[in-house]
């Protein structure tokens, strides 16, 4: 296994995931060793070269280049169809070009549900209106714009449905087994399980599976709050009325487009029905902050939660049924909507039907995240060195294998890790190298 520098076809692939900090570029390179004095994968001949390759990477990364790119992905609303999404893939297919790469968009047609209306409120026994909003935080100016998504899950279903409530842990399969030996079953109710442990979309996915009508998400300050540190904007953790957003989509059945599994989601693909698309959930799905979560579990009896269940919110925690009831009704614009993915590829010269592919998703739920951003940006950083010294070029070696980069949109949708390197609208095919 040889480094990029050495690979064929080099790809970067501009589409959103993952969150590797700007701070972190200017850091000390990753230990890839494995306690040999080699890097994991290479010869020691090798390892040296790819250090002295990676050190010169290193050198030459530049954090001002970093912040203004982040600012300008985050400038304005940037989820899939907003028009700063189209204008964000533009821009950085203009860089891609500018630095020597064979820079493209290609433009897909995706299911993107975009939330229209939500309500959520405790019944019983007494009764409250969650806000499911998230407050201005001062020195953010940020924090008060209104133009961005509000939180919710994609690909939950939309419903309205009242049911009892019951406090489900982090909603993992051993939690349904500590509810089953107290007699308590979750059918026909609405869970609350909180977030950890475990990827969101699974806990909704179990409590469907187990008959709940409803699944609320929320993030306990003993997993995310004040019981870890200090709360934004004094700290990085989150505040009281902070909401974790993203996909509840079922990407273990297929990833992508819920529509057109296995192909590309072009204008003209074959189409599922929306009510056929395995991979969307049938129950509604809303998450919500912690402060709007307080209300609800406080008002739960039944057995009190095992210690290991107990959150840091200052309640006692029951796990119910009931006498808690609430309300959850979601709506939403299940329209397809434009997906733009920039492709900049560097050819190889000796082995051109193989691939080394690196891509990222730049898309976000609201403009002020940086979540997927700083990622974005280093993939960039990645695609400016590589097309101009650090890997190709100026060692006076060219690209051994094809190396697409992607960035496109839909980080609900992983998009990136479904569509390459499969023609447009045939059928995907893996073959893992090296």
């Amino acid at each position: 296994m040889g480094s990029v520098a050495r690979a064929g076809w080099v790809s970067i692939v501009a589409a959103s995931l993952a969150a590797l900090s700007v701070a972190g570029a200017s850091g000390p390179a990753a230990d890839n060793s494995i306690g040999t004095g080699t890097m994991f994968g290479f010869s020691a001949s090798d390892s040296v070269r790819e250090a002295g390759l990676e050190q010169r990477f290193d050198a030459a990364l530049d954090p001002a280049d970093l912040r203004a790119w982040l600012k300008t992905l985050a400038a304005e609303p940037n989820h899939v169809g907003a028009p700063h999404d189209k204008a964000n893939a533009e821009y950085v297919r203009a860089l891609f070009q500018q630095w020597g790469w064979d820079a493209r968009i290609e433009v897909f047609e995706v299911l993107y549900p975009t939330l229209k209306q939500h309500s959520l409120e405790l019944v019983a026994p007494t009764h409250f209106t969650a806000s499911l909003t998230e407050p201005p935080v001062e020195g953010d100016a940020t924090s008060t714009r209104t133009d961005g998504l509000p939180s919710y899950n994609e690909y939950g279903a939309d419903g309205d449905v009242t049911g009892d409530l019951v406090y489900l842990n982090y909603g993992m399969p051993e939690d349904y087994r500590a509810l089953a030996r107290r007699g308590i079953d979750v059918k026909g109710k609405i869970v609350i399980a909180r977030y950890g442990e475990g990827w969101r979309g699974l806990k909704p996915k179990l409590a469907q599976e187990h008959g709940a009508i409803g699944c609320l998400i929320y993030s306990d300050p003993r997993d995310d709050g004040y019981s870890r540190g200090d709360i934004y904007p004094r700290g990085g953790w989150r505040p009281p009325a902070g909401v974790q957003r993203g996909s509840v989509l079922d990407m273990a059945v297929y990833p992508g487009d819920p529509l057109t599994p296995g192909v590309g989601a072009t204008k003209d693909a074959k189409r599922l029905p929306i009510s056929e698309a395995r991979t969307i959930l049938k129950i509604p799905v809303m998450p919500i902050s912690y402060a709007d979560a307080q209300p609800l579990l406080a008002a739960l009896a039944g057995p009190v939660a095992p210690r290991a269940w107990r959150g840091s919110l200052p309640i006692t925690y029951h796990m119910g049924p009931g006498p808690a009831r609430v309300h959850l009704a979601i709506a939403s614009d299940w329209s397809l909507k434009p997906l733009y993915d920039v492709i900049a590829r560097i050819p190889g010269s000796q082995s051109p039907d193989e691939w080394v592919v690196r891509g990222n998703h730049r898309d976000r739920c609201a403009p002020e995240e940086w979540v997927e951003a700083p990622a974005y940006a280093n993939l960039r950083e990645l695609g400016r060195r590589g097309g101009r010294a650090a890997g190709l070029h100026r060692v006076g070696r060219s690209a051994r294998r094809r190396a697409p980069a992607k960035g496109g949109a839909v980080s609900q949708l992983r998009y990136q890790c479904s569509r390459l390197p499969a023609p447009r609208g045939q059928p995907l095919t893996a073959t893992p190298r090296e």
